[in-house]
């Protein structure tokens, strides 16, 4: 009896002397990861969030969700460029004209009737230079916006932008077709620049955000060129190319400095409680019924 007591209390103790071990392993590894996530979100905060707001995102901080919407609709972006720019009849990327312009997914003024094109444009690129700007911008501005205020609100503004953008220019340019992005990117930039000139007072007291100037100044340059490309399709493209609308760069900054600052500013409250949030909703609205009624009954395009 006292050997097989002495046997049953041996056996315990030699398992509880691996087990340490191996949690403390499974600890370190967790611990490292953990330290690796909430550096990002360290660097990310300083670029996006002031001094008070900062401290309430680290406490929750997760590295889980990734930023997926960007990264997704960035390759589907990328991919359809691609198949458009190799598989479809072009003589060089720079400018893509023919395949582009057949595509089912470009806006054009006698396809109104095909509702999603309003959407489906911004899958569409007129040439190296124009996907590269826009991936760019909306990957480096993108992400982190995504870091802190998730998919979900990300996706709503840069839709909003897309869409904002297509019916403005419906409306400005209404014999125009339309291509690109920009309309979602500009709808980024413009809530994210916004939230910045809102809290510039408490850039002086030394609780602002703190974005890199290095990166300001890509941003500013990007946009610069891209602004330019977009002037040039439609003012100065030879006769024989195929002219553009520029409109949606404007209509998407207006969507982001209205939609999307309500957005961006209440990244740790429900959005929806916020009655800025529903006056901007409304006036989009208001904006986009008005846009439809135009489409219907008064566009030129319509003769």
């Amino acid at each position: 009896m006292e050997l097989e007591r002495f046997n049953l209390q041996d056996a315990p103790g030699s398992w509880r002397e691996e087990e340490p071990e191996e949690e403390e392993e499974e600890e370190e590894s967790s611990r490292c990861q953990w330290i690796e996530c909430s550096r990002v979100h360290n660097t990310v905060s300083k670029w996006m969030l002031t001094g008070e707001a900062r401290a309430t995102y680290l406490e929750r901080a997760s590295c889980i969700p990734p930023p997926v919407f960007i990264l997704v609709i960035s390759l589907a972006e990328l991919s359809v460029f691609i198949y458009y720019a190799v598989w479809k009849p072009q003589t060089q990327w720079i400018t893509l004209e023919v395949g582009i312009w057949e595509s089912p997914l470009i806006y054009r003024p006698e396809k109104r009737k095909e509702a999603w094109r309003f959407l489906s444009y911004m899958f569409l690129h007129a040439g190296v230079e124009h996907i590269i700007g826009n991936l760019v911008l909306q990957l480096c501005l993108g992400i982190p916006l995504e870091l802190v205020h998730k998919g979900h609100r990300v996706g709503a503004v840069y839709l909003a932008g897309v869409i904002g953008g297509s019916l403005a220019s419906s409306i400005c340019d209404p014999l125009l077709g339309l291509v690109g992005a920009s309309g979602g990117v500009y709808a980024l930039i413009g809530g994210y620049f916004m939230n910045i000139l809102l809290v510039r007072g408490l850039l002086e007291h030394g609780v602002g955000i703190r974005f890199p100037i290095f990166l300001t100044i890509c941003i500013k340059f990007l946009v610069g060129t891209d602004v330019g490309f977009a002037l040039y399709r439609r003012f100065l493209s030879p006769s024989t190319g195929i002219q553009v609308s520029f409109v949606a760069h404007i209509a998407g900054g207006l969507a982001g400095m209205s939609v999307g600052y309500v957005i961006f500013s209440n990244f740790d409250k429900n959005f929806v409680k916020d009655p800025r949030f529903w006056i901007c909703i409304s006036a989009f609205l208001i904006f986009v019924i008005l846009a439809v009624l135009f489409n219907v009954f008064f566009s030129p395009a319509n003769q």
